[in-house]
């Protein structure tokens, strides 16, 4: 990724002077987007860590998350960043991904299990340090009602409300069960509505943002999506979403569309922009970067529960980071 890029521009700027969240002296606004996708969700984790190994995290003034990237999110905000090593625990994953669930009429993907004891009983997560954090928190969610994307971050009064957002995010129809409900309205995964969160921050009047993704570039002779969604769409629509008003089940089957979408406009925003033209100047464009693994990384899939592809998944995630900072000399932590 070319060095001259603005978001690392700004970020190598404000690691190299200092600057720190709540007191910025350039006038921007930088976001960090976190995708997630189920246990793809270790490649972005693994860049996240390796954002926070290179002491570039306090470059950012928010940070928003879909489904696994929202929970990546908050480890790095948490206090306790390394324990984003825990995506490729086999222990973890298994506790969460239980496919024998099914034959108990109970989600396979029990992200309650996760988040209300794993994170509370075992690998503590400090939800207090995330939500005083000077860095924002913005987990995303896809309202039920609506099917729009929707930022949860209003509704963090507490830690309880914390894990019910986290829980909210991660919510993927049939594999995690009913939607989670949160200040009186239903929440399903972010993924249905917004799985790539960059325009949430882009809407929140963000001026830069670095986008971790957890897929590489597909091919060019990929193609579009099929004209009609799947048939396991279709299956989910007319079971576990028929209650649910039509604007939702639209979402849901736009998901292809709007993916093929997103690569698209997320690829021309990669192409490196100038600076400001004057001292102070804000650029008058957001400018957004993208960050994907190698075409050659090991494939991690949604349910991934082996710990050998979810380590070299991880390894994948941090080794993409280090090599977009290593033209900027990889910024060495602030003192």
């Amino acid at each position: 990724m070319p060095s001259e890029h603005e978001v690392l521009r700004v970020i190598a700027d404000r690691v190299r002077s200092g600057s720190r969240p709540g007191a910025r002296q350039d006038g921007y606004r930088v976001a960090l987007a976190i995708e997630g996708g189920g246990m793809r969700g270790t490649v972005s984790a693994g860049m996240a860590l390796a954002l926070h190994e290179a002491g570039v995290a306090h470059a950012f003034d928010a940070v928003y998350g879909a489904s696994a990237g929202a929970i990546t999110g908050a480890w790095l905000l948490s206090g306790t960043p390394e324990n984003l090593t825990g995506w490729a625990e086999p222990v973890y994953a298994r506790a969460m991904i239980r496919p024998s669930n099914l034959l108990r009429g109970r989600p396979m993907v029990d992200v309650r299990n996760l988040v209300e004891y794993l994170y509370c009983e075992v690998t503590r997560m400090d939800f207090d340090a995330v939500l005083t954090n000077p860095i924002e928190y913005h987990p995303l969610a896809t309202d039920v009602q609506t099917g729009r994307s929707t930022d949860l971050r209003p509704h963090l009064t507490g830690p309880a409300e914390l894990r019910l957002a986290l829980r909210a995010s991660a919510a993927l129809p049939f594999l995690a069960g009913p939607p989670v409900e949160l200040a009186g309205r239903l929440y399903y995964d972010a993924g249905l509505a917004e799985s790539i969160p960059y325009r949430t921050a882009l809407a929140q009047g963000a001026s830069h943002v670095l986008v971790l993704r957890s897929r590489p570039a597909l091919p060019a002779a990929a193609g579009a999506p099929a004209a009609r969604p799947s048939y396991g769409a279709r299956l989910i629509a007319a079971t576990v979403l028929r209650s649910y008003p039509e604007a939702l089940h639209r979402s849901f089957y736009a998901r292809d569309h709007r993916s093929l979408h997103d690569d698209a406009l997320l690829a021309r925003y990669d192409r490196p922009v100038p600076p400001p033209s004057a001292e102070g100047q804000v650029a008058p464009d957001p400018a957004v970067l993208s960050v994907r693994p190698a075409l050659d990384s090991p494939r991690v899939g949604r349910l991934t529960r082996d710990g050998k592809p979810l380590k070299a998944a991880l390894e994948a995630g941090r080794a993409a980071v280090n090599l977009l900072l290593q033209p900027l000399g990889r910024p060495a932590a602030a003192p």
